[in-house]
């Protein structure tokens, strides 16, 4: 058995000697933008599902938890991808995911709302496991500054998202909003248009278990550093407006709240893998997994009036390690790219699930703000992970020295 690998550029070419391919990273970074637009409605419309489902926590946590489940599959997705060409993966999902998610108001009960999200996340399954390596293929020796690119569309993506979703509630009421599904469609006919005259080069390489062998000693630190990361972004990424609503701001200010974090998140991805390439991934990671805990405890410290400073500072750091974790896995397996990146996004969904379904059960038993400074308090061991990383450079993980 062998895993294929492809490089999305003009035949012969090595992937060390490619230079940065911009329309090609700017479009799936697009696509990335307004998938994750749809699937950010989840949170700002949690608190409306709760009220007219009569959820508990509890449900809406695995609501969510639903959402990253299939993630599961991302290593078999990955696999695929490295053997074969699963561009339609990439070109497919924004419309899935968009008529799915702006379907959530028709559905009738928890149960039918629940199997509605289980399905929308084979959808988000299927695009983060493919489209990250085919963004890394098509940025040459700048995998840093491609995943910021690709980061950037999808932070940009939950920022506007909260926002979009609080508008058509109001426009068109909670079970309106599918209205909105033409758009997901529109995009993929775009993506499609786009990338169906992409050259795919294909070299064989050796057999899946060198995946094993050449991933020792790196997929342990990063277990560590994105699980415990997982702790504190999903509770704000999902949690923030619930909390919010909940101590008394309107849906449109709670989902307001969660979109200055975001875009503030937008700068920091488009930062953090950029700079990563000049200065190195872990000085990038260890203050991204050092100085966020201690935002979010100033956060429930502080009087209101701090809130949106905090939020902004917190999201600027706090999301500029995405690109970063996402590199670094291109860095070191750069012949296994899609499936290394299908077993880091398999354990990055399976954690955040893990994650949201913990907040809403503690939130349901000590409060959310009480929850909020626990899993804030617990995200600290990134930091461990950040100091077990292997001290292989990019250029020397890359073949570039």
């Amino acid at each position: 058995m062998t895993i294929q690998t492809r490089e999305l550029s003009q035949p012969g070419v090595h992937p060390q000697e490619q230079t940065f391919q911009t329309s090609n990273v700017i479009t799936v970074s697009g696509g990335h933008f307004l998938h994750d637009t749809f699937s950010a409605f989840l949170s700002p419309l949690m608190p409306e599902l709760i009220d007219k489902l009569s959820m508990s926590l509890t449900q809406a946590g695995t609501v969510t938890a639903l959402v990253q489940l299939p993630s599961i599959l991302n290593p078999f997705i990955g696999y695929l991808d490295d053997k074969i060409s699963l561009r339609w993966a990439v070109i497919l999902a924004p419309a899935v995911t968009a008529t799915l998610f702006s379907a959530m108001g028709l559905a009738p009960n928890f149960y039918t709302l629940a199997i509605l999200m289980a399905v929308a996340g084979l959808s988000v399954a299927a695009f983060h496991a493919t489209a990250p390596a085919m963004v890394a293929r098509a940025s040459g020796n700048k995998v840093g500054k491609g995943m910021s690119f690709f980061m950037a569309g999808g932070e940009l993506g939950r920022t506007i998202g909260p926002l979009i979703a609080a508008w058509a509630v109001s426009t068109f009421t909670l079970e309106g909003v599918y209205r909105l599904a033409a758009i997901g469609w529109l995009t993929s006919l775009i993506i499609f248009l786009r990338v169906r005259g992409l050259t795919t080069h294909v070299a064989r390489q050796s057999k899946v278990n060198g995946l094993i062998l050449a991933a020792r000693g790196l997929f342990l630190p990063i277990g560590i550093l994105v699980a415990a990361r997982s702790l504190l972004i999903s509770c704000l990424g999902y949690f923030l407006p619930t909390l919010l609503k909940s101590e008394g701001a309107s849906l449109m200010a709670a989902s307001g709240a969660l979109a200055i974090y975001q875009l503030a998140g937008v700068a920091g991805a488009l930062a953090g893998g950029t700079f990563s390439d000049r200065i190195g991934r872990k000085p990038i990671l260890f203050t991204t997994s050092l100085v966020p805990p201690l935002l979010v405890f100033a956060f429930l410290a502080l009087p209101s009036g701090w809130m949106i400073p905090i939020l902004i500072v917190l999201g600027f750091i706090s999301l500029a390690s995405q690109p970063v974790l996402l590199a670094l896995v291109q860095d070191h397996l750069p012949q296994y790219r899609s499936a290394a990146n299908g077993v880091y996004m398999a354990w990055t969904f399976i954690t955040q699930s893990s994650a949201s379904f913990l907040t809403g059960l503690l939130g349901d038993q000590i409060g959310l703000r009480s929850t909020f400074f626990w899993m804030a308090l617990f995200s600290l061991f990134a930091v461990l992970g950040v100091i077990l990383l292997p001290k292989q450079s990019q250029k020397d993980s890359l073949g570039l020295s």
